[in-house]
């Protein structure tokens, strides 16, 4: 009789657990916001890895900048993987976004392109150069032509410069501003244009064979994981971080993209 009990009970104690496995698991369901490109592509390989540590990422892709950041602090998605610090920085600032940098993860090396053009010597005087239009990206952009010695900026302008910092214009070039993700697009209208990668490689540019100038990988500017702050301690966050920064990650960063992308951890 007593072993009969016993066998009742370790048998109602198993099923407890079976069915209790599933819920704690849905605890640790989190939805990442990406961009299209190899942010999605490296997410899904976080994904796999996170998964064999129990946590489930649901990944929702996005097409521009601006909705990740607002999503993310709208509770709509959990964390976002796409942009760098700069970039972050400015929208908690514009927007009061309550959101915080826990990880860094990729850098994508801007570059200038043309249609055109095939060297940036070739400029003539007046030529269009289209540039992302939002603050840090944008200041990116003209500190990548300033290196290259075709305009010069304010001394204190900063990561944010913006055409009005321009105080030295020798080849009188026309700065058009365009929304990031739509200057490969507009490619042809201009004379060049310095693309973000991400962006380049969805348009089928090659970074390190297509662009004809590129940024030094080793700057300000390497992408981030960011959360709301209020989450900061849930356990997630450090699987998600762990997943992201795994040998797994990394040599699949390393091994696609070819020096495009590189991996910053």
């Amino acid at each position: 009789m007593q072993r009969r009990f016993i066998l009742k009970l370790a048998a109602a104690f198993a099923a407890a657990t079976l069915f209790a496995t599933p819920a704690a698991h849905a605890e640790d369901t989190i939805k990442v916001g990406v961009t299209g490109g190899p942010h999605a592509q490296i997410m899904d390989v976080v994904k796999t890895v996170a998964a064999r540590n129990g946590l489930n990422i649901k990944i929702v892709e996005f097409s521009d900048y601006v909705q990740p950041n607002a999503a993310l602090a709208s509770g709509d998605l959990d964390a976002n993987s796409y942009q760098h610090d700069p970039y972050l920085q400015a929208q908690v600032k514009d927007r009061g976004y309550k959101l915080i940098r826990i990880a860094d993860t990729v850098t994508y090396p801007m570059g200038v392109y043309s249609k055109k053009l095939k060297t940036l010597a070739e400029l003539q005087p007046g030529a269009k150069i289209a540039v992302p239009n939002d603050p840090t990206n944008g200041g990116r952009a003209l500190l990548l032509l300033q290196k290259q010695g075709l305009l010069k900026l304010r001394a204190d302008a900063g990561l944010k410069a913006t055409p009005l910092d321009i105080v030295d214009n020798p080849r009188k070039l026309k700065i058009v501003e365009l929304d990031a993700a739509q200057i490969p697009r507009s490619l042809g209208d201009v004379d060049a244009a310095a693309i973000n990668t991400n962006f380049a490689m969805e348009a089928g540019l090659k970074p390190k064979q297509d662009a004809i100038a590129i940024e030094d990988p080793k700057g300000p500017y390497v992408n981030i994981i960011a959360i709301r702050e209020a989450d900061r301690n849930k356990p997630w966050v450090s699987k998600l971080v762990a997943a992201y920064h795994s040998p797994e990650v990394k040599q699949f960063v390393d091994g696609k993209f070819g020096g495009s992308v590189i991996a910053s951890w």
